[in-house]
């Protein structure tokens, strides 16, 4: 089975994490933490910055990697690299996604998420919560 790379960003604002809703594909509608594919020789760290540019017409400051997560979807094996942002720009534009919210850590859940990134949201809704935010 063919290995997709992929960075996420998981981006705080005072005490809210950032999610959006894909405006296309086969999970068009599904809420995911904004990333992408690794390009050739980039670094996910790289990666990242690029994909937030080219998705949501903003820069970020990338912080600690926060997991790993493996997941197999039908037709290939994701390898995503998740981080920690924050926002250097003031705003955000929305270019490929077709919604977007600002969700405090307990309502983390109340969206319909990609099925890769569900079993994270416990982990971070955990992680959020020892860490007092």
């Amino acid at each position: 089975m063919k290995t997709i790379r992929v960075a996420a960003a998981v981006i705080e604002k005072d005490g809210k994490i950032f999610a959006a809703a894909r405006g296309y594909g086969d999970y068009k509608g599904y809420w995911e933490f904004p990333g992408g594919k690794l390009e050739p020789g980039e670094t996910a760290e790289e990666a990242l910055k690029r994909e937030i540019r080219e998705e949501l017409d903003a820069e970020i400051e990338v912080g600690e990697k926060l997991s790993v997560l493996e997941y197999d979807y039908p037709a290939f094996h994701l390898n995503m690299d998740v981080f920690r942002c924050r926002l250097i720009s003031e705003n955000v534009t929305l270019l490929e996604h077709e919604d977007a919210k600002w969700l405090p850590p307990e309502e983390l859940g109340s969206v319909r998420w990609l099925p890769s990134d569900v079993g994270l949201i416990a982990d971070l809704e955990k992680l959020l919560k020892k860490q007092g935010k």
